[in-house]
């Protein structure tokens, strides 16, 4: 029997989002003037007003022009939607950040430096997709996208739309987990208001199906078009009320989309407005990372991965791995996580500097998911009231490179199941070291199996200065004489 599953995912422009960047935008500023600076920050949206918390120790900040300019960006740029870059109201709150927790976690020696809080977090990978993401969540992802793109640069195909959408993609599965179908899409798009609803609905559907799905569908290799059937079920519902003006928002709320959807697992912890201090944020993407990694290098076709931390502590407290019953290797789920520990070390400081997380690189990763995008390397200009403008180069979502699946396949080679991730020397050594393991009575069986395909191979060498029916006369005699022919004969002659 086949089953459904369906995630979720909200553009830019709803007010979690709108609260998630603004957050995220101030923690970059921060950090583009001082990379140890550290910042906590939460932000609340609603009609017209913006309210940002923050504790912090650092570089100043801009706080108001930072968060005008965020709105704006993102498209609230009307009196209409109630929520306009220019007239709302912003309201702040800013207080040293506490000292007493860097007291009990700061080392002399930086690496070993400890946990700045207890937690858990989740790291998940799949290969259902070429980013390693959950179908259903990608391509959620990928249709908000798409309309940011068309209401942004071609509004003259939707004009109609304002920023505020969400999107929910529902896959059929077979009973082994492999995506059959796309069962149904549902869109709620907020409009300028236009048009009446049942005008919107139906000119929005005939949009989303002729215009926006093709246009998601072509970013997506011939495996996965194939998914876009003639038989999917759409339920859109427009609105001309959306964004902060209709509805508050705040930082931290939207934590199943931000990462994926729903598979594997979350740790609870929200990512935005936090530094890299932050295990909940740091250690989910390094956890982000290895099991990508992992699913990369063929050692699972799905991976979940949980590393827990406590205060003060730099090591992991414990490193869990499952692997759902589709690993490729040899070992068990266990034996697979103590393997990637000594790969990856996952102590706080050293994620940090692996990862490159002590850069501004946080703005981008606060609309459209945190996981699954595409490193890039980009360059970002920021203001200070105190130390002027600063142009930076930055690498984003490193966390999702692919950059150690060699050490990875290395390391796992003894282990492989799929020998076309082995080394050829290493596979050779492998079955040298079965022979000798084997008893007496098998070897001989196994010399006398080798010598018939040695000789074979002769025959069928001198086949091919013969004549066509003198080489199917040899092909026949073979196939009558030997014990596994086809096979054999099948590889032989491809050859």
């Amino acid at each position: 029997m086949s089953y459904l599953f369906t995630s979720e995912s909200v553009s830019e422009g709803h007010p979690d989002k709108v609260a998630d960047q603004i957050s995220d935008a101030l923690l970059d500023t921060l950090l583009a003037y001082d990379c140890d600076a550290k910042m906590d920050c939460g932000t609340f949206v609603t009609t017209g007003q913006v309210v940002v918390a923050m504790q912090a120790y650092g570089n100043d900040v801009d706080i108001r022009g930072e968060t005008r300019r965020v709105i704006q960006q993102i498209g609230y740029t009307k009196g209409e939607y109630r929520f306009e870059a220019e007239s709302c109201g912003i309201c702040t709150a800013v207080q040293l950040l506490a000292r007493n927790v860097n007291r009990g976690v700061e080392r002399a020696d930086a690496l070993n430096q400890g946990a700045n809080e207890q937690g858990a977090v989740f790291g998940y990978a799949t290969n259902e997709t070429p980013n390693y993401m959950p179908l259903a969540l990608d391509l959620a992802h990928q249709l908000l996208i798409e309309l940011a793109e068309i209401r942004k640069n071609s509004s003259q195909l939707m004009p109609y739309l304002a920023p505020d959408a969400k999107a929910q993609v529902t896959i059929q599965y077979s009973d082994s987990g492999v995506p059959e179908k796309i069962d149904t899409v549902a869109i709620s798009i907020q409009h300028d208001g236009s048009m009446f609803d049942r005008e919107a609905q139906e000119k929005i559907k005939h949009d989303v199906i002729n215009i926006l799905l093709p246009r998601v569908k072509a970013k997506y290799p011939q495996a996965i078009q194939k998914l876009f059937t003639d038989t999917i079920i759409y339920h859109v519902t427009p609105t001309a009320f959306g964004g902060p003006g209709y509805q508050p928002g705040i930082t931290g709320r939207q934590i199943i989309a931000d990462t994926y959807g729903g598979k594997g697992a979350h740790g609870g912890g929200g990512f935005s407005g936090k530094n890299p201090s932050h295990i909940s944020r740091s250690a989910a993407y390094a956890a982000r990372h290895i099991a990508k990694n992992l699913v990369a290098a063929g050692i699972a076709d799905e991976i979940l991965v949980q590393v827990a931390y406590v205060p003060g502590v730099a090591k992991p407290l414990h490193f869990f791995i499952n692997t759902y019953g589709k690993s490729h290797v040899n070992l068990t789920d266990t034996q697979i996580a103590e393997k990637v520990s000594q790969i990856f070390d996952m102590r706080p400081e050293a994620i940090k500097a692996r990862l490159k997380l002590r850069n501004p690189i946080y703005f981008e990763t606060a609309s459209y998911g945190h996981m699954g995008r595409q490193p890039e390397t980009v360059q970002k200009t920021f203001s200070s009231r105190s130390k002027g403008d600063k142009t930076l180069e930055v690498e984003l979502f490193t966390w999702e490179k692919l950059d150690y699946v060699d050490v990875i396949k290395a390391a796992f080679a003894d282990h492989c199941q799929n020998h076309s991730l082995v080394p050829r020397p290493v596979r050779r050594k492998q079955r040298i070291r079965h022979f000798k393991n084997l008893p007496k009575r098998k070897k001989r069986v196994y010399r006398k199996r080798r010598n018939r395909q040695k000789i074979q191979k002769i025959r069928l060498a001198k086949c091919r200065a013969l004549t066509i029916d003198e080489v199917l006369l040899c092909l026949d005699t073979a196939r009558r004489r030997f014990e596994e022919p086809d096979k054999l004969l099948t590889v032989k002659m491809c050859r």
